[in-house]
């Protein structure tokens, strides 16, 4: 898709979702041709005023003529893509600043500019393009005067549902990137339909991308969790149900439908697509907190295409990590570990393990790994034993514990 298209997919996508205008960060100079400038420009003044933006609205701001006409302005909602806009705006800006490099290098050498306005120059073409206002740091110090003499909330993270964890990481932290990472069969998705669960019935937004499961597969678990149901007797509850889960089955969804939970079950998806996404859920719900939950890392799919794993892997916990910061909101993504673990005597995980995954240990701001002994050991006592340990924690405290784990119905809890 050419540029063009690539402005005109932008500007329709604006006026189907409007608070994009004012928060995707998009300035009037990443438009290419002057049409489309003239038509951000008049969004915005609308936006700044709290007014709608449509069709409508639009053509009272200017002569047509400057917006290329009525039909023009209304033809640029058949190339509205909410899902693709991160990536196009991406595209748009990341060509822009190339345009705005080659334009200040032959200005600079017209005007045979001196060494350091040549780099203070390129250097504000790849910054962030925020008034120096935003950056100042008195509206937040503020906030903190009187934070030693009143009391504030116990925990201010989002709760796990399980006590140990919640008293390392004082719960999941707004920007934070977390990543839980295990072997195959070790209770990856069980354990973030817990936390989806537990985010959902305290009053949270939780979003969940199943990359890897159908939604169909992850709301009959997430069922099987509320009720506390066989996932074996699931299958055919009708013959395998007894009286008394039958009479709980109504409780049980009434249950799981209060959690209020999101589930985009789209395979192979990009960040881009998740960012979209999440941010239409998130502006609907503007007074609640979010949590966005992915399973797996390994199988988003990177915005470019490329033969170097690790590089798009390393990418990817990238993105997720500026999300988490972009949306105020913890991020908590599954991870794969390598083969490695299987070759060793001891099973435990370690950040060893996470190496070949890219940057993942470096972005992460919490790692915590899973691990079964009886998934290994047939014979050992620690049946319904899941052991967590917390290995990076940019902002407190590692450590390890155990949870009760039921297989059968995906449960999690802390132990008393």
């Amino acid at each position: 898709m050419n540029s063009e298209l690539m402005e005109k997919s932008l500007l329709g996508t604006m006026m189907e979702e409007n608070y994009l205008i004012l928060d995707s960060g998009i300035q009037t100079a990443f438009f290419e041709t002057q049409l489309h400038k003239n038509i951000y420009l008049a969004m915005k003044e609308l936006a700044n005023e709290g007014n709608t933006i449509d069709f409508i609205t639009l053509l009272t701001t200017r002569e047509p003529a400057e917006l290329g006409g009525a039909n023009y302005v209304s033809e640029l909602r058949r190339f509205a893509n909410p899902a693709r806009f991160d990536e196009y705006l991406e595209i748009v800006v990341k060509k822009w600043r190339t345009l705005e490099r080659a334009r200040i290098l032959q200005l600079a050498q017209n005007e045979q500019w001196e060494t350091n306005p040549i780099v203070k120059a390129l250097d504000e073409v790849d910054t962030d393009h925020r008034s120096d206002e935003s950056l100042l740091l008195d509206d937040y110090l503020v906030s903190q005067y009187e934070r030693p003499f009143s009391k504030g909330p116990a925990m201010t993270g989002i709760s796990t549902g399980l006590q140990p964890m919640d008293y390392l990481l004082n719960g999941f932290q707004d920007s934070e990137f977390i990543v839980i990472a295990a072997r195959p069969s070790m209770g990856k998705t069980d354990t973030l339909n817990h936390l989806a669960l537990t985010a959902g019935l305290n009053d949270h937004v939780p979003i969940v991308f199943s990359l890897e499961m159908s939604r169909k597969t992850m709301i009959n678990r997430l069922i099987s969790v509320a009720g506390g149901y066989s996932r074996l007797k699931m299958r055919d509850p009708y013959h395998h149900f007894d009286n008394t889960q039958k009479s709980s089955w109504m409780t049980a969804l009434e249950h799981l439908q209060s959690a209020k939970i999101r589930i985009d079950d789209r395979g192979g998806i990009k960040v881009s697509q998740i960012k979209a996404t999440a941010r239409r859920i998130i502006k609907s719900q503007p007074n609640k907190r979010p949590i966005i939950f992915v399973d797996y890392l390994q199988i988003i799919r990177p915005e470019e295409t490329t033969n170097n794993q690790n590089q798009a892997i390393g990418q990817i916990s990238a993105d997720l990590k500026a999300m988490a910061k972009e949306f105020n909101c913890p991020v908590v993504v599954l991870s794969q570990l390598s083969r490695a673990v299987e070759q060793r005597q001891d099973k435990q995980p370690m950040m060893s393990d996470l190496r070949d995954s890219g940057n993942i240990e470096q972005d992460a701001d919490v790692v915590c790994f899973l691990y079964r002994e009886d998934y290994y050991d047939q014979e050992s006592e620690l049946k319904n034993h899941l052991e967590i340990t917390v290995a990076k924690h940019r902002n407190g405290p590692v450590g390890g514990f155990t949870v009760y784990y039921n297989k059968d119905n995906g449960r999690l809890a802390s132990i008393r």
